[in-house]
């Protein structure tokens, strides 16, 4: 827990102090060399002086008191046992202009996130408010629709619930898919058996999984049957009960196709549709599965739509600025 304190500073500016308990975690919180000082600084326009676990931070009242607040979370994720990086840093700092850091940094700040995915190897939180919304709905919901640009975090925290619910035993099967379609290039025929031409079209699924679990569970579960990873076609005819289904790039299923994959929905089980409606790879002139989808379903009680933006990329920050640069208007 870090001590903290308010005085008036000149020409209206505002003054914070912080003392932190642990010294140990000095480093990791600054950052080497003081980077994350340093982008707070760059990001609200604030001046930030350190002097062993203190901290003096002097700039206009509401970036001030928000630049403090950044500092308690990212102390108090550190004191849970929690690593940050940059990108936790930015993500942080990307909400720093919204009204509350609601599920990243709450009023106490001594308290773990409200919201949060274990798994095998790590324990996930929220890196924007969309995100924790998103993280809820996906505790809560039996289908979701995750809308959005590549780097929000859609199909990593659905994967991560996922596995969280698979270790918990709330469902038997984790069953991942995507439209084997090729990004925008030719590839030509794949040599070897069936598994390994789809395989390379299923790749960022693997390495999800293998964020969460250990190697040696990841291929036991998928030899056992528990993890199948799958183009989209194999699941005509199917029923999926007791199963978490994960349909990844749903932009570029056909809508003859998102009705068939929709409709294997099961008892007990829980769907979840992930997929940016602005970056479909379908042949010129195929309507998109998931932009009909979209416009048929939305309004449906108990069908969740979550929309993620360019500020909850949670990549390196330039992403976030290159998603804003082509979701912007034409030149």
């Amino acid at each position: 827990m870090a001590k903290r304190d308010l005085a008036p500073a000149a020409n209206d500016r505002a003054r914070l102090e912080l003392e932190f308990e642990q010294p140990y975690l000095i480093g990791p919180l600054f950052g080497d060399y003081d980077r994350h000082l340093l982008a707070i600084e760059d990001r609200l326009g604030v001046n930030i002086a350190a002097r062993g676990s203190k901290v003096q931070i002097e700039g206009e009242p509401d970036a001030a008191a928000r630049a403090r607040e950044v500092l308690l979370g990212l102390y108090n994720r550190l004191d849970q046992g929690h690593d940050i990086d940059m990108a936790a840093v930015e993500s942080v700092l990307g909400m720093a202009n919204q009204g509350k850091l609601d599920g990243i940094i709450s009023d106490d700040v001594g308290a773990a996130p409200r919201v949060m995915i274990r798994t095998r190897k790590k324990t996930i939180v929220p890196r924007s408010t969309v995100q924790t919304h998103y993280m809820e709905a996906l505790a809560r919901d039996d289908m979701i629709f995750a809308l959005g640009p590549a780097g929000t975090g859609k199909t990593y925290l659905a994967v991560a619930q996922a596995v969280s619910q698979l270790i918990g035993g709330s469902v038997d099967r984790l069953i991942l898919s995507r439209p084997a379609v090729e990004a925008g290039e030719r590839l030509g025929f794949l040599p070897g058996d069936m598994k390994e031409k789809v395989d390379p079209y299923l790749r960022p699924l693997y390495d999800a999984l293998y964020d969460m679990l250990p190697t040696e569970q990841v291929e036991r579960r998928i030899a056992s049957g528990e993890i199948e990873i799958a183009p989209i076609a194999f699941m005509r005819g199917r029923t999926l009960n007791d199963a978490f289904i994960i349909l990844d790039e749903a932009q570029n299923t056909t809508p003859q196709q998102m009705k068939m994959f929709l409709t294997r929905f099961g008892m007990r089980s829980r769907m979840v549709i992930c997929g940016d409606p602005n970056q479909t790879d379908l042949p010129r002139g195929v309507e998109s599965g998931l932009a009909d989808a979209v416009g048929k379903l939305e309004g449906i009680p108990k069908i969740e739509m979550v929309r993620f933006g360019a500020a909850d990329v949670v990549r390196h920050p330039l992403v976030g600025r290159i998603v804003e640069a082509y979701e912007g208007p034409a030149q």
